[in-house]
């Protein structure tokens, strides 16, 4: 059993940051690689058919899609186009609406074949939120609606979104299947002059179009493009492959909604990857599979879960008061930012992180110097350190069947550093005599061969590989959001990724940026950042509708409104982000992951770049109250309407 290394006897008890940071240094560099981002490709991308083919919409009804009346033809002149049919590109023009926007005026774009975003696309057996869905299902308050468990499944919540739709008459604004391949500014009619291409299915020719839009919002989400690592010799395998954010529940048997996976019988499955798909999936694979070999690189921090059916009581209590889901949701953040003085409602695993809040922000009172930083990064290990002990004791007593195991599944590295994992099934699964870890030390999958995998120079026969192996960073090109919807975007003097290249991300509140007029973004780059993500949504969806309403309120010819922040007050917020990017700093101790490009170095102009693009440091509640006051002050100060 290796020691610990967050305690020492000689301090009573306290953590030994010393021995913290050569422990966690070890891992991090045995997970170095060169070809650091480079090691992945992108399904759309990818040369080989057998991952290409992995990549197409499996759930899209084309024939049902082409009986449907068109919502949006050539030539068409929308006043706001939003791309993502996800939680931000719904809750934008629900907020639009709520404000006195047409619902006929607004069109939401996205290549998925129905509502949901993520939700859409990901349906693999055991999918369901990981934030409590009293908090995480947007509206609830609106809607009435109750959730049938504590944390939502999958398909619930990709059902309940179909329901907004319908309730803010939004559903037959959606225009799926059709990407945005470009979209450029022209002063001379104040619109965005945008291309679009639209899939028709296999058995008819793409269709492209062009039209024009007064207002666009791009509620793209974060993780968009499924990616695999670029194993050797995967053309060759004979048996079937499975990426989790495109499930095949042919190869498996089963539905998204009836997860009884009976084809598994009698076969060997590998599951790629230990994230947070991977702990959800891995335990309904190993139910029916007759060998499950689970491929690790680097552990997940699994904290208990404690799932269970809504509890109609509890419901009420919760519900009493009006407001009661914006409180909740400010609770939660506070909480896990270290606001002083509030109680924890939640009480959850993830709510009792002390030290998530270097990742999402939190209050401090001046900012981090250079100086600060050694301290400031001592001090953040300090107070993680008994949570991260905790999570490394629950693998000892719950993984019983060899100590082997257990070993390899202790996360060393602190809680910010990768998503935090929540699951009662997982841990417990590998006591099971039909599970196997292959833990790689750090180095993943050797190759491929045609009936199976070599993992640390062995073979092993596998009839089925799953691959839950993620997504593009989202850090790549500093995070342009050009770039992370695959499309180009014009503005007055040059394109998006050329400015966030040169400058770095530059923004008013994370949804304006100069020289692009009428251009909305949706964060998380220079606005909050929180562990519920679908808050951030619907902060910055409010602050963008009530930007758009005001600016057709206060021209004097609404058709040509034109909104667009000053440089001035760009470069004043770009700043306070700066001010306070070294809260941050304790990142830099983390593993490789997504989250930090696998690792890679970067020159310090490239890092000063990409602290430009950090979320707002305070936190996400600190962030809505400047957006709030913002919007309060009534001025619209920094942006101008004309």
């Amino acid at each position: 059993m290796a020691p610990s290394a967050t305690t020492n006897e000689a301090s009573g008890g306290m953590p030994d940051v010393a021995a913290l940071v050569a422990k966690y240094g070890e891992e991090k560099a045995k997970r170095l690689r060169s070809d650091g981002l480079d090691q992945y490709v992108e399904l759309q991308e990818a040369t080989s058919s057998r991952l290409s083919s992995l990549g197409q919409d499996p759930w899209v009804d084309h024939a049902a899609l082409n009986s449907q009346p068109s919502n949006i033809k050539d030539g068409d002149d929308i006043k706001v186009l939003v791309l993502g049919a996800g939680f931000g590109g719904i809750l934008h023009a629900v907020h639009l609406t709520e404000l006195g926007l047409d619902p006929n005026d607004i069109r939401v774009v996205d290549t998925a074949g129905g509502w949901g975003g993520t939700w859409y696309w990901n349906r693999y057996p055991g999918l369901m939120c990981d934030v409590e869905s009293a908090m995480y299902l947007p509206l609830l308050e609106e809607t009435g609606y109750v959730p049938k468990h504590k944390f939502s499944y999958g398909f619930e919540i990709r059902d309940y979104l179909n329901q907004v739709a319908e309730k803010w008459k939004i559903h037959d604004k959606g225009v799926f299947r059709t990407k945005i391949n470009s979209l450029d500014w022209k002063d001379e009619n104040k619109r965005w002059h945008t291309s679009l291409t639209q899939n028709r299915g296999p058995n008819a020719d793409a269709l492209t179009f062009n039209v024009t839009a007064q207002f666009v919002i791009i509620a793209k989400g974060v993780l968009n493009f499924p990616k695999a690592p670029k194993f050797p010799g995967i053309e060759d395998f004979k048996g079937d492959i499975i990426h989790t954010a495109r499930w095949n529940y042919d190869v498996t048997g089963g539905s998204p909604t009836d997860w009884t996976l009976s084809k598994l019988k009698g076969k060997k499955v590998a599951i790629v990857g230990t994230g947070a798909t991977a702990i959800q999936c891995a335990p309904q694979l190993a139910e029916w599979a007759d060998q499950l070999y689970v491929i690790q690189r680097t552990p997940s921090a699994v904290h208990p879960r404690g799932q269970g059916p809504t509890d109609p009581e509890e419901w009420k209590k919760i519900t009493a008061e009006r407001g009661w889901w914006h409180a909740r949701n400010k609770n939660y953040l506070g909480t896990i930012s270290g606001e002083p003085g509030i109680e924890n409602l939640i009480n959850d695993a993830w709510s009792n992180l002390k030290a998530y809040k270097y990742l999402v922000g939190g209050p401090h009172d001046k900012p981090v110097t250079m100086e600060d930083i050694p301290n400031h990064i001592g001090y953040a290990l300090a107070i993680d350190a008994p949570d991260m002990e905790c999570v490394r004791k629950r693998v000892e007593d719950t993984v019983t069947k060899d100590t082997a195991t257990a070993e390899a599944l202790k996360p060393w590295y602190p809680s910010w550093c990768k998503r935090p994992c929540f699951h009662d099934d997982y841990l417990p699964m590998f006591n099971r005599p039909n599970v196997t870890l292959l833990d790689t030390n750090g180095k993943g999958v050797d190759s491929v061969t045609p009936t199976g995998l070599v993992v640390s120079g062995k073979e092993y026969d596998v009839d089925v590989v799953v691959l839950s192996t993620g997504f593009r960073s989202p850090i790549k090109n500093n995070g342009d959001p050009s770039f992370m919807a695959n499309m180009t975007v014009t503005g007055r003097n040059g394109t998006l990724l050329k400015k966030w290249e040169t400058t770095g991300p530059a923004t008013l509140h994370g949804v304006l940026t100069h020289s692009f007029p009428n251009f909305f973004l949706t964060g998380p780059a220079q606005s909050g950042a929180g562990a519920n993500f679908g808050y951030t949504q619907e902060v910055t969806s409010r602050h963008s509708a009530y930007i758009i309403t005001e600016a057709l309120k206060r021209a004097e010819s609404p058709a040509l409104a034109t909104v667009e922040v000053s440089p001035e007050a760009e470069g004043e917020w770009t700043m306070q982000i700066m001010m306070r990017a070294a809260w941050s700093s304790p990142v830099g101790v983390c593993t490789p992951s997504y989250l930090n490009g696998e690792g890679q170095l970067a020159s310090q102009e490239e890092m000063m770049k990409a602290a430009q693009g950090a979320p707002y440091a305070l936190g996400m509640n600190a962030f809505a109250k400047v957006a709030e006051a913002w919007r309060e002050e009534g001025s619209m100060k920094g942006v101008t309407v004309s």
